[in-house]
């Protein structure tokens, strides 16, 4: 086994406790009883022990929203790196990459290494360790398709342990791992293709955009550069002069459908045009939730109370741009959008992001 770069071996040390806000890329949270940080897999482990029951584990703060209240037990932050190479052959190269490595930074790293398989999720802010509880996904990849493992600490068994891809109920946006406070991911196991070109683009837009046709191939760091074009575009790569970057990226996920509830959408949306749909298992429907939010009447820039607004530039992402409104303001906008599209088009939209200490 070799190492590509190696992850931090100082001493843990407390972290302040002030507001999680300044821990998640909303900038939106109320205190912490508790904050401490972890730099490896062995100190994550002991820091969940001591903790007890009253816990939350936060890495790159991108994919959850945590009430005005804050959360009154431990929070660890999750701040493990390192990759390290377990296998390898002519064809493939299996890594397994600590839990709070960044997710750019190793999407970056195998396009510079020539490994195929997440190109396509450049750009995506977050740690590595959440990608298998939320079966990230963009641009027609999802890392389902590559994890092969997840190393885990079984909190019910207390042991660290091993979850096989086939046992990690991959689904669309979700996992054996979400909402389920059994496992705590430490490592992730990802087998990629040893090849300079990406896998075959399957997105309309994305292909589009790279001027190919859906199903051609095309050289990594085109891929990578496209797909972070494409997600700034739409405020969705964290850039600290772009207000519109402060949210959890897409707050709602696009409704699955099954034909008969598809077909009274495509009525009720009569006059607006054909509902954005994707084909899934069965007779299922995935529809785009960016459409019946924007067909309700809640376009680009819509306001919410305290200054928080629907991004400018994509309607499925809700920001703090002023990074002073509250989490309950937040909330009250995703009502409100929520309810308008289920009056509008009967189709319920459900959160994406984890809410801690918060309901919608």
């Amino acid at each position: 086994m070799s190492d590509v770069y190696a992850q931090p071996t100082a001493a843990a040390q407390p972290a302040s406790t002030d507001d999680l806000a300044q821990y998640t890329t909303l900038c939106l949270g109320g205190p912490a009883g508790r904050v401490v940080t972890a730099i490896n897999a062995d100190e994550i482990v002991s820091r969940v022990r001591e903790a007890g029951s009253e816990i939350l584990l936060v890495a790159g703060g991108s994919n959850v929203v945590i009430g005005d209240g804050g959360f009154p037990g431990t929070v660890v932050l999750v701040r493990s790196r390192g990759l390290r190479v377990l296998t390898e052959d002519e064809q493939t190269v299996t890594v397994r990459v600590e839990a709070g490595e960044p997710w750019d930074d190793l999407v970056a790293a195998t396009v510079r290494n020539g490994w195929s398989g997440l190109e396509c999720l450049s750009g995506i802010p977050g740690s590595t360790g959440a990608t298998p509880i939320q079966n990230v996904g963009a641009y027609g990849q999802e890392v389902a398709e590559t994890i092969t493992a997840v190393q885990v600490y079984d909190r019910t068994a207390g042991t660290v342990g091993q979850v096989d891809a086939a046992d990690c109920g991959f689904a669309y946006r979700s996992s054996i791992f979400k909402y389920n406070e059994r496992w705590v991911v430490l490592s992730v196991d990802f087998r990629l293709a040893r090849s300079p070109l990406s896998g075959a683009v399957r997105y309309a837009e994305l292909a589009r955009a790279l001027g190919v046709e859906v199903g051609d191939r095309v050289p990594l760091a085109q891929a990578r550069a496209t797909v972070l074009g494409l997600r700034a575009g739409k405020g969705m790569v964290l850039d600290a002069d772009d207000p519109d970057t402060r949210s959890v990226g897409s707050f709602f996920t696009n409704p699955v459908l099954d034909a008969g509830a598809y077909e009274q959408l495509r009525q009720r949306a009569a006059g607006l045009g054909e509902p954005p749909a994707w084909p899934g298992a069965g007779d299922l429907v995935k529809v785009s939730a960016a459409w019946l939010i924007d067909k309700a009447g809640f376009g680009k820039g819509y306001p919410g109370p305290e200054g928080t607004a629907i991004s400018s530039k994509h309607t499925l992402a809700l920001t703090n741009p002023t990074g002073t409104a509250s989490t309950q303001a937040l909330l009250t906008l995703a009502r409100e959008i929520r309810d308008g599209v289920q009056t509008r088009f009967g189709v319920t939209l459900h959160p994406e992001p984890v809410l801690i200490n918060c309901t919608l």
